[in-house]
């Protein structure tokens, strides 16, 4: 059940990231507030990525679709990583 469960967030939570496009696309607080948006949206799919793997891993949810959604999850943190490091190493730098 709790294997259920955690592949069932991990689904869920697969679409999320793309919520973004229609928010930027038709609301215009949505681009007023891009330096807002941006970087919670990175750090959300960086979450997701630990959370994926740590369900994979430790949990031991190991069906088919959680190795889909490990893999699209994960490359969801590399890329929210990148994302934060682009924002923050120019304002170090």
């Amino acid at each position: 059940m709790k294997n259920k469960i955690l592949t069932a967030i991990s689904v869920i939570m697969l679409f999320i990231p793309w919520t973004i496009l229609p928010l930027r696309m038709n609301f215009q607080w949505a681009l007023d507030y891009a330096d807002i948006m941006i970087p919670c949206y990175a750090a959300f799919m960086i979450f997701i990525g630990i959370f994926t793997i740590f369900s994979y891993v430790k949990a031991k949810a190991q069906n088919n679709l959680m190795k889909v959604c490990l893999i699209v999850n994960s490359l969801y943190a590399v890329c929210g990583i990148a994302a934060l490091g682009m924002i923050v190493l120019p304002k170090i730098m």
